[in-house]
């Protein structure tokens, strides 16, 4: 049995080389293909496509809102991904950021868990066939019943959780988890203190940079990791919590003077270490049995291309993923 990896095809990517990439990872031992949603591709329409360029791997929101979309749309939205690509949707949800929701949707970021909580309720219920008659604390739905029949009545849940209620629900009500920018250790003892509550799936997203220059892959892998602890206060906030405060605030401090001219040389070996695959081909294969070993079941590696996309994704489907 060979090992369970996924594939992130991240928002640096057009949709032309999203499609184009999925073709390629469609012969390989992925197993599913996960695509996030930021301010760029609409998550579900994209998804579409992807399974028609996979017919054979699931593909995954990582992650679709719970701000932007009634709980009745993303149960429409993923009923109807479900049935184009034949069962194989995985639907991952999260809350994202207040900057997004706020700025981008127009909407209070209020009550994260809670509102998980009833999204997670009123999409199974949706998505099992029946009529929806919901009394929730946010949420009232009357006579909801869906108009289409998708091929499963129930589709995996995974849910993004970075703050601990957050991952207490997840270990609750989802199928799986996905984790993002967690340092190892503390990984390791959250998945094995929390797997002996109830086991569920727990899978990783990595920011992976591959090249056969490993110093170029390095500062790739600091910038990108500089951007998210720049805007994302929960990351920013989480990781100064765990190991990583004079970092965090350094660049962060930098971020505010001049944005991402230099920020990232403050991105400590530490912190690409704990937190990321990057390096040469056979250090990154070494690099990605740490998150295994850690108790990560599906790895997701998330693709940063350098230089030429198409030439960096051959050297990262050859890195990380069999030909099938």
């Amino acid at each position: 049995m060979s090992m369970r990896i996924a594939c992130s095809l991240g928002s640096l990517l057009s949709v032309p080389e999203v499609l184009e990439c999925s073709k390629t990872l469609s012969k390989t031992s992925v197993e599913t293909i996960w695509i996030p949603e930021t301010w760029g591709m609409e998550n579900f329409s994209i998804l579409s496509a992807v399974s028609e360029r996979a017919p054979s791997k699931n593909i995954g929101s990582s992650i679709i809102n719970i701000y932007s979309r009634s709980p009745a749309t993303i149960s429409m939205g993923a009923a109807t991904v479900d049935t184009i690509s034949n069962g194989r949707l995985i639907l991952g949800l999260g809350t994202s950021s207040p900057a997004i929701v706020e700025n981008f949707h127009g909407v209070k970021f209020m009550d994260p868990v809670l509102r998980m909580k009833e999204y997670v309720e009123i999409i199974n219920l949706i998505l099992s066939g029946k009529s929806v008659n919901y009394q929730g604390e946010i949420f009232n739905l009357k006579n909801f019943s869906l108009l289409i029949k998708p091929p499963r009545k129930k589709i995996p849940i995974y849910l993004a959780a970075v703050n601990q209620k957050m991952v207490e629900l997840t270990w609750k009500i989802g199928d799986g988890v996905i984790f993002y920018l967690r340092p190892l250790e503390e990984m390791k003892n959250t998945i094995e203190k929390m797997q002996l509550k109830r086991e569920i799936d727990v899978s990783c997203q990595i920011i992976s940079c591959v090249s056969n220059d490993p110093e170029q892959a390095i500062e790739k892998c600091k910038k990108t990791l500089a951007f998210y602890i720049s805007v994302g206060k929960i990351y920013r906030e989480f990781l100064a919590k765990n190991g990583f405060k004079n970092e965090t605030q350094n660049i962060f401090e930098e971020y505010k003077k001049s944005k991402f001219d230099s920020n990232h040389q403050l991105v400590s070996e530490k912190m690409i270490n704990s937190l990321t695959i990057a390096g040469d081909p056979d250090s990154c294969v070494k690099q990605l049995q740490r998150f295994r070993e850690a108790g990560v079941n599906l790895p997701i590696i998330q693709f940063n291309p350098i230089g030429n996309v198409t030439d960096s994704f051959k050297l990262f489907v050859s890195t990380f993923f069999e030909e099938k």
